[in-house]
């Protein structure tokens, strides 16, 4: 075997196959002509590619492996590493969009002689794009390096015919970055085309930290690209993409944009960053006296003013800029001067909260600010527009149920004429003009929520008589359903044969399913939306984590009876039609009934008694975990089940009926709350 040949995993082998991980370990053992570990760790081998595709070929298990499935494992598996072999793969995509013919002849060669004649070919093509070699983010590869990358670049010249060119190298860039995501910070395509939507049109537009290129390939019909990323995988990987993507002027350097400025008599129209975040080792004491510094010197706690700073001192008079900021750069009382000298001079011109999800980190609601630099002897705006999307966020959804459409139209609609006038109409709880002069006190805090209080929780005095109607139903629906006094029942007749879960599995009278796994797009049902009865909240990866298998989520249908496994409660119910489809979330587990065998509203009655819990839970240092085959069940015939059934059916009935007056009392009560010290009810 060559020593540069590429190398693929256990993992990646099940992949090519379409198995588990545990069909691959059972090939190895069976089978004395499976190929031998090439490289790896004992616990994680590593074997060559080719011998792989040429043993699951002969064997039947693969009539072919997939080209795109190949082409990344020739990526992944790449003796110089996946960076290198994407890069070399795009400087081909590059030859091959632009120069097709060049690429055919070349692709007639051998390729030993293919190593030889492609770097000519390639800064042939990457110099008119990105300039002399000494002046761009991706040099051209020499022969030696081209040599190990040949079988790739032929097998992406096969998937461009196939996608195209831009679309294929998208396809490799994705895989490597979802194999590697806590390794990088990227923005998300929702948060990038807002934020070029509010920068507007624009020729000239630079990112001074750009990382995969994501802002840049959302600005609309460019003439020039700028971008400038301190990794100087990702400036390769940034300008290679940019140049697939559209036919503009690329411009790409690798660098610390605040330390070694690529770009520094640059005026453009306008400026896209997210910036690396809370960064103290940005270069405040080599900086101070940095011309850039046009508003004040940047504390050591306010990198993201120091981005800030520089985006306006690239832009043109009349520019924008718009940064996506963490939150507490509105307020650290550290920034105070010089947000305040931004709007006294009118370059900040919009704060914009989004919604919690919305980009990393995920678990706090992101700024944009957007500002402009401002023309010599022009008059200060006197407002700044604040914009609190926080509401337009599904709550639990996480950031797979946010509404980019809603999110970017409540923005929009907001800034686009206040842009025009310098003023909009306020919209409560959502956008509102503020006078420059109020925001100008002893902490010029600029969150939004500080300025934007949410509307009244019940709304107006109107909706609140709804949701009191509402209550009043719910009530006598309660009442309604309130069950009958109990009867006592005779000992001998509370005494009956029992059987446990288990046993019924085992018998085929249930199936039992464990939740929790699986990639798709089906909601899922989670331990807490059984808990409160209500609809499923959770979402599904798209794709599967680093190294793990594609693996089918178990859905849920109509009559399953699902119980959560954690915590000691007793908390099960039978799914409906509303919540068919769903995928089985972690902690939760299913108990499918024979129609024929088990009813399963009598069956989830049961397995809701406290004593049955208790006797199946086990105890654990933090948990209390159930044991759901050892719940124990009466022997009884199918229409004593069903007797059993429509009371236990009932009861739950009674149960959403109290869920719902609480939850109904609760937005009542605090409606009126809001509306009383609002002044938008009467006391």
């Amino acid at each position: 075997m060559p020593d540069n040949a590429a190398e693929v995993t256990a993992a990646g082998i099940a992949r090519l196959a379409g198995v588990g991980r545990a069909a691959v370990s059972n090939w190895r053992r069976r089978h004395a002509d499976f190929p031998k570990p090439v490289g790896g760790t004992e616990t994680s081998p590593s074997f060559a590619l080719a011998e792989i595709e040429r043993w699951l070929r002969d064997q039947g298990k693969l009539a072919e492996v997939p080209l795109r499935e190949r082409v990344w494992q020739q990526v992944s598996g790449h003796p110089d590493g996946a960076v290198a072999a994407l890069v070399h793969a795009g400087c081909a995509l590059l030859l091959v969009r632009d120069r097709h013919t060049a690429w055919l002849e070349l692709a007639a060669v051998s390729d030993e002689r293919m190593a030889t004649m492609l770097p000519t070919a390639i800064d042939a093509v990457l110099s008119p794009r990105f300039g002399p070699p000494d002046d761009r983010a991706v040099p051209t590869p020499d022969t030696s390096a081209l040599r190990r990358s040949v079988p790739l670049l032929r097998g992406a010249a096969e998937l461009a015919a196939e996608l195209g060119a831009r679309q294929a190298f998208e396809f490799l860039v994705g895989r490597y970055l979802d194999a590697n995501p806590r390794q990088y910070t990227l923005t998300p395509p929702g948060p990038a085309a807002l934020m070029a939507a509010l920068a507007g049109p624009a020729a000239v537009v630079l990112d001074p930290a750009c990382g995969t290129g994501a802002l840049l390939r959302a600005v609309a019909q460019p003439a020039v690209l700028y971008a400038q990323e301190a990794d100087p995988d990702l400036a390769a990987l940034a300008a290679l993409r940019l140049a697939l993507h559209s036919d503009a002027e690329v411009h790409a350097r690798a660098g610390d944009s605040l330390r070694a400025e690529a770009f520094p008599r640059l005026t453009a129209d306008a400026v896209l960053c997210h910036p690396p975040f809370n960064e103290r080792n940005w270069g405040h004491d080599e900086l101070a006296y940095d011309p850039r510094w046009e508003y004040g010197f940047p504390a050591r706690t306010e990198s993201e003013l120091a981005w800030v700073q520089h985006a306006l001192a690239r832009l043109r008079a009349g520019g924008t800029a718009v940064l996506l900021m963490p939150p507490a750069a509105a307020s650290r009382r550290s920034g105070r001067r010089i947000r305040a000298d931004l709007l006294r001079r009118g370059a900040l011109r919009a704060v914009i909260a989004l919604p919690a999800g919305a980009a990393p980190p995920y678990g706090i609601p992101l700024h944009l600010w957007v500002l402009r630099r401002p023309a010599l002897g022009e008059r200060p705006v006197p407002e700044l527009l604040f914009v609190d999307t926080a509401e337009l966020a599904e709550p639990g959804g996480g950031r797979d149920k946010l509404d980019w459409q809603a999110v970017q139209g409540a923005v929009l609609d907001a800034w686009q004429p206040f842009d025009r006038h310098g003023t909009v109409e306020e919209q409560p709880g959502t956008s509102r003009c503020v006078p420059v002069i109020e925001l100008l006190d002893d902490d010029v805090d600029l969150a939004p929520a500080r300025h934007l209080p949410p509307p009244a929780a019940g709304g107006s005095a109107a909706e609140l008589t709804g949701v009191r109607e509402r209550l009043t139903d719910t009530l006598r629906l309660t009442g309604d359903l309130t069950p009958p006094p109990a009867e006592p029942v005779a000992p001998a007749l509370a005494r009956w044969t029992g059987t446990s879960v288990g046993e019924l599995v085992r018998a085929g009278a249930l199936e039992l399913r464990a939740g929790g796994a699986g990639t798709g797009s089906a909601p899922v049902l989670t331990e807490q939306d059984v808990l409160t009865g209500t609809a499923p909240s959770g979402a599904l990866p798209d794709t599967p984590g680093p190294g793990e298998d594609h693996v089918e989520p178990v859905l849920v249908q109509a009559g399953d009876v699902v119980v959560s496994v954690l915590g000691g409660g007793s908390a099960a119910r039978v799914v409906d039609e509303a919540t068919a489809g769903a995928a089985l979330g972690r902690n939760l587990q299913l108990l499918r009934p024979d129609p024929a065998a088990l009813d399963p509203w009598f069956l989830v009655g049961f397995l809701r008694s406290t004593a049955n819990n208790r006797q199946a839970s086990s105890y654990a240092s933090t948990a209390t975990r159930l044991d759901v085959r050892r719940l124990q069940l009466p022997r009884l015939p199918l229409a004593e089940q069903q007797r059993y059934g429509e009371r236990f059916r009932a009861l739950a009935a009674f149960e959403d009926a109290l869920r719902l007056a609480g939850r109904l009392g609760e937005q009542l009560a605090q409606g009126l709350y809001d509306g009383l010290t609002e002044g938008t009810v009467e006391a």
